[in-house]
């Protein structure tokens, strides 16, 4: 019989072997060099995709859908208001956060994890939001990580505490940064469904629906177009929260767990991603940094979501 110490021997060089096998497993060889993320702040999903004729945003009905995937079950699964969501598609990790700015996230974000893996200079990741308090968002708590690996980040009229900016100044902002410094990766916040729905006029929250999807459209014709990011770069537009359902409260509110507030839209588009699909599976937001990093080769091991499979050409 084999003494104890022989046996944790044996099932040590078990485990190193396992992991050393794992270690081999390589990565899908992906078309996708670039990755862009706009998170467009407090739309309903009633008024996005899920209204009947997709009536507010018709960019992204009649010329990116048809070039990408539409989620017809993404939800927000945490918090459902501003940091909170930002948080969750940064981290993949839904968590309790101030609001205002005032606290970082636990765990490191997929910004720095890529800054890390790929060794790239910190303008080649960038954090850009019309709302200065999402610019926290970019560092962790994490001692590991903390302070380290940080983006680069242009957030509100000029960094936390300083106030909101309009969309189109963001929009402005993220063309030069892309044409300047050729990022690989960009995480971009658009303010103004949230911002008009606060007001309480359901005709200006209409409208800047309408606006945002003029937008990133924008933003979604110099990707096309753009010799270093056509053909390579994956998009992808999603919310960081709803807003109430009219039985709960007014549509200028968010934050519970109705249905309105947690189910939000997630188009996506790139070079490895099907095209003209429309997919009903569930998935959530801590699914997107997950995916991201599985397209640039690389493993985030905090996130607690996973890869959305449905997203990729077979």
């Amino acid at each position: 019989m084999f003494q104890k110490g022989s046996y944790l021997v044996l099932l040590s060089l078990a485990f190193l072997l396992m992991n050393c096998q794992k270690e081999k497993t390589p990565f899908v060889e992906y078309k996708t060099e670039n990755v862009v993320v706009i998170v467009v702040d407090g739309p309903r999903y009633s008024e996005t995709w899920g209204e009947p004729n997709q009536e507010f945003i018709p960019h992204m009905k009649l010329d990116m859908a048809p070039k990408g995937v539409v989620f017809t079950n993404f939800k927000n699964n945490g918090p459902t208001y501003t940091n909170a969501g930002h948080t969750a598609l940064l981290s993949g990790h839904y968590q309790t956060i101030n609001n205002g700015g005032g606290e970082i996230p636990k765990r490191p974000n997929v910004l720095q994890y890529w800054l890390r893996e790929s060794g790239a200079e910190q303008t080649k990741a960038w954090l850009i939001a019309s709302k200065d308090k999402v610019e926290p968002l970019s560092n962790c708590q994490n001692l590991v990580w903390a302070d380290q690996f940080l983006p680069t980040t242009d957030c509100g009229l000029n960094g936390l505490g300083t106030g909101y900016r309009t969309d189109s100044i963001t929009v402005l902002h993220v063309l030069d940064s892309m044409e300047k410094y050729e990022p690989n990766l960009v995480f971009i916040n658009l303010r103004q469904p949230d911002f008009s729905a606060h007001m309480g006029v359901w005709e200006n929250y209409l409208a800047a629906i309408q606006q945002v999807d003029k937008d990133y459209y924008t933003i979604w014709q110099y990707l096309e177009n753009s010799p270093n990011y056509q053909n390579k770069t994956a998009l992808f537009i999603t919310n960081d929260h709803g807003r109430h359902l009219d039985s709960i409260g007014s549509f200028s509110g968010h934050g519970d767990a109705c249905e309105g507030c947690q189910h939000i839209n997630l188009f996506a588009s790139g070079p490895d991603f099907k095209s003209n699909e429309i997919n009903a599976n569930a998935y959530e937001q801590i699914d997107i940094p997950t995916t991201i990093a599985a397209l640039l080769k690389f493993k985030m091991s905090s996130s607690d979501g996973r890869i959305i499979k449905d997203l990729f050409q077979e």
